[in-house]
């Protein structure tokens, strides 16, 4: 299975904008054989918490159906982020498109305490299934509390697909926890982040892949947008930067 985690800069709060910078990425991944491609936390508004609730959207909105359409003719799994708006508040959530099937929703569970203002926390996990594969979601700070890891382990998760939006510090951090995850649990773990502003910092990308062993496969640079896309069964990685970019 190829699974490609996107690399973008987001525009705040710009979700049009956001929505082409998407299509060009997933016509990227599928360009290079891809079977899924997500992108990182809040992709479609940016990481922006003092925006999410007038940005908030329901999981089922149809301005998102052009990515049901893109997953249709792909033949491509496709997560995107985005603020949802339930009835408790909004969550930082993450849709995910199947080819000829309904989206499903992904909610992060574990907020940081920077976030519980203005977010509320989802109670789910998702367990994706897609060419006998078997992947779960991850949303930043849940993605480095080793528990959330443990839980999708043993729901039989056999790759880790953390979106994220970070700066240097915890990227740093995600840099020494991944592989502890891949090690510890045999899982394939492949990371998205943003770069540009996301709130009140700035995310550096490097965006990467390793596998069940914990070894750095690939990594974007801090400026880039582009793709990871990681080749599960030969077990290897490569980058592909968006040209024009």
């Amino acid at each position: 299975m190829n699974v490609c985690a996107a690399q973008l800069r987001p525009a705040a709060g710009d979700i049009a904008k956001n929505m082409a910078r998407h299509l060009d990425l997933i016509d990227l991944a599928a360009t290079h054989k891809a079977d899924l491609v997500f992108f990182p936390e809040l992709s479609l508004t940016g990481f922006e918490p003092t925006l999410a609730k007038s940005l908030a959207i329901d999981a089922y909105d149809h301005q998102l159906d052009v990515f049901q359409a893109c997953s249709d003719s792909h033949d491509l799994l496709i997560g995107v982020g985005i603020p949802i708006a339930v009835g408790s508040g909004v969550q930082i959530g993450m849709i995910w498109f199947t080819p000829g099937e309904a989206r499903r929703v992904y909610a992060k569970q574990q907020l940081h305490v920077d976030e519980s203002p203005y977010f509320v926390p989802g109670d789910e996990q998702l367990l994706l299934e897609h060419l006998g594969c078997k992947l779960a979601p991850a949303i930043c700070y849940e993605s480095l509390q080793m528990e959330h890891a443990d839980s999708a382990a043993a729901l039989g998760a056999e790759t880790y697909l953390a979106s994220v939006a970070k700066p240097v510090g915890g990227l740093a951090r995600a840099v020494a926890h991944y592989p502890d995850v891949a090690h510890k649990h045999g899982m394939l773990v492949c990371m998205a982040n943003c770069v540009g502003p996301s709130g009140d910092f700035l995310s550096v990308g490097q965006s990467a892949a390793c596998n069940a062993s914990g070894e750095l496969l690939a990594q974007m640079d801090s400026e880039s947008e582009g793709v990871v896309l990681l080749d599960s069964a030969a077990g290897r990685a490569r980058v592909h930067e968006l040209i024009g970019a």
